[in-house]
């Protein structure tokens, strides 16, 4: 997700609203093949602006290595990009549950947005869990190879006030307890926070600050669009 101010252009079709928990309104926008999802009048997520999510998934695949039957857990669907990227690097002896809050981004996913969502929420590997990711977090224990978010604009959170407890020192520990040995907490972020990073090793987590194109196409260093990734490792 990426925080920039928009209103409907000439072209841009509502489909359809929803609102998260604390009420701030989501608006559905295609335009031609191309869909939007604003929080009022910032852009969430686009369907030409999707590398960094997928580089959510490939990238904490990459640094977990091969485990037998890994069991993923992905805050946030979004758009699907991280899930799909999961599902593609993921064997068949996966299991991931996507866990989101917002049951209209379902319902926009399995509808209009049916041609890029591809079935992934069919497959036989996903558990769709429509409920706040802290919930299932927090009840966890060792119960996850990786645990990937992508539920807000990063620690700074722009959608809900209440996703602050997922980046605060309990959130954290209740992340560790929930992953694995060797378990991957993989968190994008709009922009680099030395702050949080900081914190996440203070927690006790191995941290590596991963700068990722935003644009399929741009070239890290350039004048392009960059997002960010953090990938905190719990010891083995």
């Amino acid at each position: 997700m990426t925080a920039v101010s928009l209103d409907l252009l000439p072209g841009d079709e509502l489909i359809d609203v929803a609102h998260v928990p604390n009420g701030d309104r989501l608006r559905l926008v295609r335009n031609g093949e191309d869909f939007v999802i604003l929080l009022d009048h910032h852009e969430l997520m686009s369907t030409d602006l999707y590398a960094s999510e997928e580089a959510l998934a490939t990238m904490a695949c990459e640094r977990m290595g091969v485990r037998p039957a890994p069991q993923w857990l992905i805050g946030g669907y979004g758009m699907g990009f991280t899930l799909r990227a999961a599902l593609a690097v993921l064997g068949e002896d996966a299991s991931v549950t996507i866990a989101e809050i917002v049951p209209e981004i379902i319902a926009w996913a399995r509808g209009p947005m049916g041609a890029w969502t591809g079935g992934c929420l069919d497959d036989d590997r996903v558990r769709l869990v429509q409920d706040d990711v802290a919930i299932l977090i927090d009840a966890a224990d060792c119960a996850y190879d990786a645990i990937l978010l992508d539920v807000d604009n990063g620690p700074e959170g722009l959608t809900r006030r209440v996703n602050d407890w997922l980046y605060s020192c309990r959130g954290l520990q209740s992340a560790m307890t929930a992953l694995t040995p060797g378990g991957i907490l993989a968190i994008w972020s709009a922009t680099p926070d030395a702050e949080f990073a900081a914190l996440l090793v203070q927690m006790g987590f191995a941290v590596t600050v991963v700068p990722v194109e935003a644009r399929t196409g741009d070239t890290i260093g350039g004048d392009d669009l960059e997002h960010v990734i953090l990938f905190a490792q719990k010891a083995a």
